[in-house]
């Protein structure tokens, strides 16, 4: 009985925090102006597609990460190593977000950013591991691409650490792929 009651307490706990989570959350996003709430970041139109569309045109992995918050196994994408000039595009939409200039080596696993092109990407907070984190989408589709910590270098000081299956890298040169609508 004693050990009922414990399981009951922690799972009260949980769930107040994660409602006091979302609900900061949310107010976070709200402020930032962007985020999962769809409101235009950077004069990006943002694109509107149902879930099962995108279950259609990407792989389940993909998916999952862009479209459930997911996060990919560390170390597991080519990506973390590509050093070739060129930009890394959304995944699902095709809009550009990182240029190869603001790559850098973090050791973290997960390709690694100095910065975003500018305003394409929509930031909200995260609490799924209680402690806020900020998280950051495609300002045009809504995938969830990462999350940016304040331990990179200089100049920003700012690493924005992505889930590698959630971008696609275009070498310079080629042309960008068309932005899915």
């Amino acid at each position: 009985m004693e050990e009922l009651g414990a399981m009951s307490r922690r799972s009260i706990l949980k769930s107040a925090l994660g409602a006091l989570g979302a609900l900061l959350a949310g107010g976070a996003a709200r402020a930032s102006g962007g985020g999962a709430s769809g409101a235009p970041a950077g004069g990006v139109e943002p694109l509107s597609l149902p879930l099962e569309a995108w279950r259609k045109r990407l792989t389940p992995e993909q998916y999952r990460v862009l479209f459930e918050e997911d996060t990919e196994r560390p170390y597991s994408s080519p990506l973390e190593k590509e050093k070739r000039e060129g930009t890394f595009v959304c995944a699902a939409c095709h809009l550009p977000l990182f240029e190869s200039s603001a790559k850098f080596e973090s050791g973290t696993g997960w390709p690694s950013f100095l910065r975003p092109i500018e305003g394409h990407v929509a930031t909200k907070r995260d609490f799924k591991l209680l402690l806020p984190r900020t998280e950051y989408h495609c300002a045009r589709c809504g995938g969830h691409q990462g999350h940016v910590f304040n331990d990179g270098p200089p100049p920003t000081g700012q690493r924005w650490c992505n889930n590698g299956v959630a971008l696609r890298f275009v070498p310079a040169g080629e042309p960008l792929p068309p932005l899915v609508s």
